[in-house]
């Protein structure tokens, strides 16, 4: 695989230039044919600047992720394109073309090669899904089995602006709690390496009995001096074993379900998840996928360990014959509210309805219930830290008044 230059004429007659990737002149001659222009010279760069224009290509490609809102522009230009009647590989193309993201740039080409070699639309968004996600390729694959694609990308660019939305509403609240928190934690490290060394030497040579709260931050003092290193090795190695168990499934599982029984936290977990099942679930449904199908795809999309095992559980239900409500009211983390509306969406035949009333509910839920989170611990960690200076404080004046009554 080489690196080469070129100058083509595109179909209006204008010249354009740049770079690309190929086996052989002649497979980047193709490839630039392939994409509507005319080749007028092509050029293999020089070895060590090809090597590291590729590796700071690659680099960039890293470091440069697909945001969110790229995701909805261009499933909307997309969209716009596919229902007037432009061929997938000038879609493809066009939005190559017009895309500022050289790893998205790159994944639009190697999907019109993946399309012009006789792949279909969702086998090329397949390939890509370090960027589209299951749910993005499961909507694809529907769309375009049912002949409804343009529908299936309006509900598609719904869901990813929703969840989207709620994503920076959660994180904006959490911003100031974070905060505090990392004012608590260096408050605590400077009080302990910076200031209390400086009085308990005062301390111990004035020989004072020192109260339990000093004895305390002396202990702490010490370890953080001499034992410093094994401190930070045993962090690492926590680091390292918590990292590699929450990439297996029992691990997420358990890390998951330990969150969801945090207070406070736990409750905004559920109402997500349950936001986040009803609004792809009504989708799913109206875009005429199975039940089934969509408990498979939604085991994939719902982020949660926990939930994903329930799902499961509900399937091997459904093939048993029962319906969709019975199998939801069995499962631990489904609310009662979530069950009877499935039910009695399942009975009156309104179901993807019924889901989408669920959804709008808890919508509100979740921002109500992240206001309600913010607002809780915000004095918590602030009582936090008055707890910790008052402590030091404590450290240090205690001696001190000590001192004051033997020199009365």
């Amino acid at each position: 695989m080489g690196l080469y230059q070129y100058k083509a004429y595109t179909q209006n007659g204008n010249e354009i230039s740049g770079e690309i990737e190929a086996d052989s002149k002649e497979a980047a001659i193709d490839m630039i044919g392939a994409r509507g222009h005319i080749p007028e010279s092509v050029k293999k760069k020089s070895g060590n600047v090809q090597d590291s224009s590729n590796f700071l290509v690659r680099l960039e490609q890293k470091l440069t992720p697909v945001k969110p809102k790229e995701i909805i522009l261009f499933t909307k230009q997309f969209k716009t394109l596919f229902k007037a009647g432009v061929s997938m590989v000038q879609i493809l193309t066009i939005m190559e073309a017009q895309t500022e993201n050289k790893k998205l740039k790159t994944c639009l080409i190697q999907m019109s090669d993946d399309i012009k070699s006789g792949s279909s639309m969702h086998q090329a968004f397949l390939k890509q899904n370090h960027i589209f996600s299951s749910l993005y390729c499961s909507m694809i694959q529907a769309g375009e089995s049912s002949g409804s694609l343009p529908d299936v990308l309006e509900r598609l660019i719904y869901i990813i602006d929703h969840e989207f939305k709620v994503k920076s509403e959660i994180k904006a609240a959490l911003r100031y709690p974070a905060i505090v928190l990392v004012m608590l934690v260096s408050a605590f490290f400077f009080l302990l390496t910076v200031i209390i060394p400086k009085f308990i030497e005062i301390f111990k040579t004035l020989k004072l009995d020192l109260p339990l709260p000093t004895r305390i931050c002396l202990f702490m003092y010490n370890m953080l001096h001499d034992y410093w290193y094994v401190l930070l090795i045993g962090l690492v190695l926590i680091f390292i074993f918590l990292y590699q168990s929450f990439k297996t499934q029992t691990g997420r599982y358990y890390r998951d379900k330990a969150f969801m029984e945090i207070p406070l936290i736990g409750p905004l977990i559920v109402k997500s998840a349950m936001s986040r099942f009803a609004s792809i679930f009504s989708i799913l449904q109206s875009s005429g996928i199975t039940v089934l199908e969509s408990m498979d795809i939604l085991s994939r999309t719902i982020s949660n360990a926990a939930i994903t095992r329930e799902f499961k559980q509900i399937k091997e239900s459904l093939t048993e014959g029962m319906g969709i409500s019975r199998p939801l009211k069995q499962a631990r983390y489904f609310t009662p509210m979530v069950v009877n509306m499935v039910a009695i969406g399942e009975e009156s035949g309104n179901l993807d309805e019924m889901l989408q009333e669920i959804a709008d509910h808890y919508d509100a839920e979740v921002e109500y219930s992240t206001k309600a989170l913010s607002d809780a611990i915000a004095p918590i960690l602030t009582i936090g830290l008055a707890a910790v200076v008052g402590f030091f404080a404590l450290a240090i004046y205690l001696p001190m008044w000590d001192l004051t009554k033997m020199v009365k």
